[in-house]
């Protein structure tokens, strides 16, 4: 197929050599060009515009920072709505609010597409090698048209309900990562005085029942980061952190609950970025808790 790419940063990016290496004729664009540059390289065509975008494919996906980019990527007089779409195929992959998504949906409808959402959970290692979890949130039909294509970037695809229903989800399952990232922090400074190899507490941790799965994983990264030897390179890193904990109190504000832990967890995670953390990737915020505390 000819599947386009709008919005190409580090997520964009990796699924997009994910498609190009299945066999798909990419064509990218990003609002910073040189962006492409990687990609044209490797044989994608650069649209000049995200509007050429929607002319030239058949299937467009775009996984974009959040509701403003999505509404620059979309409805500004050279996005994708002022092409024609008719007959094609729209899936959207961003970490919004389900309201931004039904909005997104109508105006995409109303352009003669076809939309799904597909919020996806991993990062780039994941989504090179087409192991990304998809959330999808449309009409069954319009699912099943997209399943393909995302079978080909996730080893595992759900279809949750209506489109909204996806970007519900994904917050759901963002919210305990984020929140034990903190409380790893705080659970490796009650220990930390005992002077044991923080790779070995890793991988003791990750063989309790407290353990999430992310230490099987990530754990020597995370120890390495506790010793500060090293800090992995950003795949998602403490400022999209900040945003995507945002979006999980505003939509709590929508549905008139409360979650004190991510409120708690937001503050923190704010404090590390001002502190110069920010650009790291998240695995390093239980060191910056440690760090912060003294050794």
């Amino acid at each position: 197929m000819k599947i386009g790419i709008a919005g190409l940063g580090r997520m964009g990016t990796a699924i997009a050599e994910r498609l190009m290496e299945v066999g798909h004729d990419l064509i990218v664009w990003n609002r910073s060009p040189e962006k492409t540059r990687h990609l044209t390289a490797q044989g994608a065509y650069a649209a000049a515009s995200a509007s050429e975008v929607g002319e030239k494919s058949d299937a467009i996906i775009t996984i974009l920072t959040d509701a403003a980019a999505i509404d620059s990527v979309y409805r500004s007089p050279a996005g994708l709505l002022a092409a024609d779409l008719e007959g094609k195929l729209v899936i959207d992959m961003s970490t919004v609010q389900p309201e931004t998504e039904r909005r997104l949906a109508e105006d995409v409808r109303k352009s003669g597409a076809t939309f799904v959402e597909c919020p996806v959970g991993g990062t780039t290692g994941p989504a090179r090698a087409g192991k990304l979890i998809g959330l999808m949130g449309g009409a069954p039909d319009d699912v099943a048209r997209a399943r393909p294509i995302l079978e080909q970037l996730c080893r595992r695809v759900e279809h949750v309900g209506p489109v909204g229903a996806g970007a519900s989800m994904k917050l759901a399952i963002n919210l305990p990562l984020l929140v034990f990232y903190q409380a790893l922090g705080e659970a490796y400074s009650l220990c930390r005085h005992l002077g044991n190899d923080p790779e070995a507490v890793m991988d003791l941790f990750s063989d309790t029942s407290g353990g999430a799965n992310v230490l099987k994983v990530r754990g020597p990264a995370i120890a390495r980061a506790l010793t500060g030897e090293e800090f992995i390179p950003p795949t998602f890193d403490v400022n999209s952190i900040r945003k995507d904990l945002r979006t999980m109190l505003d939509e709590a504000r929508t549905q008139g609950i409360d979650l004190p832990l991510v409120e708690r967890t937001l503050a923190i995670y704010d404090e590390a970025g001002r502190s110069g953390w920010g650009e790291r990737d998240g695995t390093s915020l239980p060191a910056y808790w440690a760090n912060r505390h003294g050794s």
